[in-house]
C-alpha cells in the first residue's frame, strides 16, 4: 500500500501508473486529477476525480461507462479486468442460481437496449438478489438520470478501489 505522502510525491506519469485501473480502462481520469495535486487525504483526491467526471465531454462520460463490463453469472470473460473479475466474485456472482443467472441476464439485455450502456453497480456489500433488485429499479429511471446514476457508481468503484490501495 502507498501513503499519501509517497503518492502526492510521484512524477505525473508514475502517479497515474500508481493509481492504473482505479476507472475501468480509463486512466485518463486520474491523468486529470493528477494536476490538482498535491491531495494528502482520500477525501481531496475523491473530489478531484468526481470534479474530472463531471467536467468530461458527453462522449467522454458515454466512453467511460461503456468501459466497464456486464455484471455476469459468471465472472469468466477474458475482457474483465482483475478488479472486476475480483469485485464481482466477491458479490457471489459466480454462485448465481440459474434462475438469478437468467433474470441477470435477461435484465442487462433489457438494461442495454434502453440505455446503451451497460449496468453498472459499486458491487461491494451487494449479492446476486439486491444486484437484481438494483437493476430492476434502475431500468424505470430516465435516461439522464441513469446515467448520472452509472456516473455515481463508476466514482464509487473508484473510491472502493482507491480505499484498497492507499493507507
Amino acid at each position: 500500500m502507498m501513503t499519501w505522502v509517497e503518492l502526492d510525491a510521484l512524477p505525473p506519469e508514475e502517479f497515474v501508473a500508481a493509481l492504473s485501473g482505479v476507472f475501468e480502462h480509463s486512466d485518463w481520469v486520474v491523468a486529470r486529477a493528477a494536476q490538482e495535486r498535491p491531495f494528502g487525504s482520500m477525501a481531496s483526491l475523491l473530489t478531484a476525480l468526481r470534479r474530472v467526471l463531471e467536467r468530461a465531454s458527453d462522449a467522454e462520460q458515454l466512453a467511460l461507462i461503456r468501459a466497464h463490463p456486464d455484471l455476469r453469472a459468471r465472472s469468466v470473460q477474458a475482457a474483465l479486468t482483475a478488479a472486476s473479475q475480483n469485485e464481482q466474485r466477491r458479490a457471489g456472482l459466480e454462485g448465481c442460481t440459474p434462475a438469478e443467472a437468467a433474470r441477470l441476464e435477461a435484465l442487462n439485455t433489457a438494461y442495454k437496449s434502453r440505455f446503451g450502456f451497460p449496468f453498472i453497480l459499486a458491487v461491494r456489500g451487494h449479492d446476486p438478489a439486491s444486484i437484481i433488485a438494483r437493476c430492476e429499479q434502475r431500468l424505470a429511471l430516465e435516461p439522464n438520470a441513469e446515467r448520472a446514476s452509472a456516473l455515481e457508481e463508476i466514482a464509487r468503484i473508484a473510491e472502493f478501489r482507491l480505499r484498497d490501495r492507499i493507507a
